[in-house]
């Protein structure tokens, strides 16, 4: 489970600047747009046949830009800023004491929202929209939850509280 987090990061290439735009909450909060999208193109072969492919092309080039194309937030208070800062804490969890209870907590919603993969993959493969819907709201919910995880662990670490407006992204002391 733990490399899943760390492979991810890796195939998105994300850099410490990408990480700042990604706090953008028009970025996180559009980066939910992502797999929707993906889907819809895959979706979409019944209507259009081949000419999908472009629409997935467009799909994986938007989850790619999506984390680089907003500017840095002028305040990284808010809950969606909060998320993202709180999300790098936890990658480098290796770095900061995190509970226990947070790392678990994320590993079980990580694993409900991979479970969400079953139903969505068999929807787009017989083409069921119920079940590419339920698939899609199987992941996301949990992520959304994931999210607000990570808005805990940031809050928690940092000794800050989500809405209290910071003028840069605030890290907690790495452990020595």
């Amino acid at each position: 489970m733990t490399d899943i987090y760390r492979a991810a990061e890796r195939l998105m290439g994300m850099q410490d600047a990408d990480w700042q735009r990604h706090a953008n909450p028009l970025s996180v909060w559009s980066r939910f747009t992502c797999l929707p999208l993906l889907a819809f193109a895959i979706y979409a072969r019944q209507w259009i046949g081949w000419w999908s492919l472009p629409l997935f092309m467009l799909a994986c080039l938007w989850t790619w830009a999506n984390p680089r194309v907003f500017p840095v937030p002028s305040d990284f208070g808010s809950w969606a800023t909060r998320a993202t800062l709180g999300e790098r804490i936890f990658l480098a969890r290796d770095r900061y004491d995190i509970p226990d209870h947070h790392i678990r907590a994320s590993h079980v919603l990580t694993s409900l929202s991979a479970i969400g993969l079953v139903p969505l993959a068999y929807g787009l493969i017989v083409l069921d929209p119920f079940a590419v819907l339920a698939g899609l709201v199987a992941i996301i919910l949990p992520k959304l939850w994931f999210c607000d995880r990570m808005v805990w662990i940031h809050a928690e670490m940092t000794g800050t509280t989500p809405g209290t407006p910071l003028s840069t992204p605030l890290m907690p002391p790495e452990r020595t």
